[in-house]
């Protein structure tokens, strides 16, 4: 894991048709507990919570923005939403982000309609996060919490730093022509079975081989919940180091 002084911010927003405070308190699993401005769940931790008011903007990003379709129903929560349970808490490794994860699962289960992820500008209906939060393999958190972003020349990850780990960068082209996956390198970097330093081979047994390289995040993020303070992890082809040697 790369170092930052940093403290990363892991931000939830899970829509709802509660009527009045009163319901969702009422509503929430047993062990959690709500005060105006926290949630406390079950082992003690104080997440931040706040009650936004519905706008004419969240529902159609909520919906441009579901790595899977929600349902039918759930849609139709999310469209007719009269307020927006905004949680904060800490991130930066696996175990914080699960309790987020197990958070959000709270406010679901008490009537939650879906959750949206500041810091991927990911989207999931409420029966996808509750699978993944009952699941809570590395698997499971990272397909939660980070987003793969097509450019132009570039793929690139959104939301690693929730995990406490640098996003994944490589050429379009690295992964189109030769089929890499880079799923497999967020799954290979999120179980964190071995660590990666700079310099680090990662290599397809049946395929291409990459060389990792530590770089900057952009800086035209730094002011953004997206940002991630740990820096990023450049993927260059060992076949492209050769040429260029």
């Amino acid at each position: 894991m790369a170092e930052s002084q940093e403290p990363v911010q892991v931000t939830l927003r899970i829509p709802g048709t509660w009527p009045h405070p009163g319901q969702l308190v009422e509503a929430l699993p047993a062990g959690y507990r709500l005060t105006p401005d926290a949630l406390f769940v079950p082992d003690g931790t104080k997440i931040e919570f706040n009650a936004l008011p519905p706008d004419n903007q969240f529902a159609e990003i909520f919906r441009s923005s579901c790595r899977r379709p929600p349902t039918e129903e759930e849609l139709a929560k999310v469209d007719r939403y009269t307020v927006n349970v905004c949680l904060t808490g800490n991130g930066g490794s696996l175990e914080a982000a699960r309790r987020m994860m197990e958070a959000g699962a709270a406010i679901l289960r008490a009537g939650g309609a879906g959750v949206f992820n500041d810091n991927s500008g990911l989207a999931f209906g409420g029966q996808q996060w509750l699978f993944m939060a009952e699941d809570g393999s590395s698997d499971a958190v990272s397909f939660a919490f980070v987003a793969i972003v097509r450019g132009k020349t570039e793929m690139y990850t959104m939301g690693m730093h929730v995990l406490g780990l640098r996003d994944v960068l490589m050429q379009r082209t690295d992964v189109e022509d030769s089929g890499f996956d880079i799923v497999e390198v967020i799954r290979y970097l999120a179980g964190g079975d071995k660590p990666v330093d700079d310099g680090h081979i990662i290599a397809d047994l049946n395929g291409p081989c990459f060389q990792v390289f530590a770089a900057q995040s952009p800086a035209a993020t730094e002011e953004s919940p997206m940002h991630n303070p740990f820096g990023r992890w450049r993927l260059v082809s060992v076949q492209d180091i050769a040429k260029r040697n």
